[in-house]
């Protein structure tokens, strides 16, 4: 697969960079995946490539430039995720959905969209406020219960930890009972279980959420 580095222009003439992970054999569609609070470190260039060996064309925007062009934090200390916790807010939501944008019109349809933690919350609310999206997978979004009353445009599903110190069970349970037109499925893991080479890594809730997204997004693509 080939990994290589682009400028895209925001609706508001803003350039940011996004790294573009091309599959090797046919392309089957494209996808945008949104990073954590920690910017496009290895374990988002690990999970692009995972979805390229899907036959994915992947796309990943850094979404802080406007804050700090090419921020990256591969440690996952109190320190970086004040940084990058603090660039996601000052950043705000009509940005991200702006830089959003311009990746859905970068790729070929049809195109999906997934992340996590922050990227999982970006990812749902693009679902619901953007067009030209296929499907989306939300990994533990904390935003995900605050934005409940959001309507998604497309087949959404979403993945939480039951032992996710983040994001409590009593805001999971509230979004369930607001979108049964989500799919929620909750796991035996934490935070970050999708992480794959940290401790927070859960291998079979990560395995199965994997599949279950490779599994909505080969039927929307039918």
């Amino acid at each position: 697969m080939t990994t290589t580095s682009l400028t895209l222009t925001s609706r508001d003439g803003f350039e940011f960079g996004a790294v573009r992970i091309e599959p090797t054999g046919a392309r089957l569609a494209g996808l945008i995946l949104v990073q954590e609070i920690f910017g496009i470190n290895s374990h988002m260039l690990d999970a692009g490539r995972r979805f390229a060996a899907e036959g994915y064309e992947v796309l990943i925007p850094s979404m802080f430039d406007r804050q700090k062009p090419g921020f990256v934090r591969e440690d996952h200390s109190p320190e970086a995720i004040t940084e990058g916790g603090g660039y996601a807010r000052a950043n705000g939501l009509e940005n991200a959905m702006a830089d959003i944008d311009a990746c859905i019109d970068a790729l070929e349809r049809p195109v999906f969209i997934t992340g996590f933690c922050y990227g999982g919350s970006i990812a749902y609310l693009a679902a619901c406020q953007l067009s030209g999206l296929a499907a989306a997978s939300a990994f533990y979004g904390s935003l995900l219960p605050a934005f409940k009353d959001s309507e998604p445009r497309c087949p959404v599903i979403a993945h939480f930890g039951r032992d996710d110190a983040h994001i409590p069970m009593e805001g999971v349970e509230a979004f369930i009972a607001t979108r049964n037109d989500v799919p929620v499925h909750v796991y035996e893991a934490g935070h970050g279980f999708a992480r794959q080479n940290s401790d927070d890594h859960h291998a079979a809730s990560d395995a199965l959420a994997f599949q279950r997204t490779l599994d909505l997004f080969s039927t929307t693509v039918r």
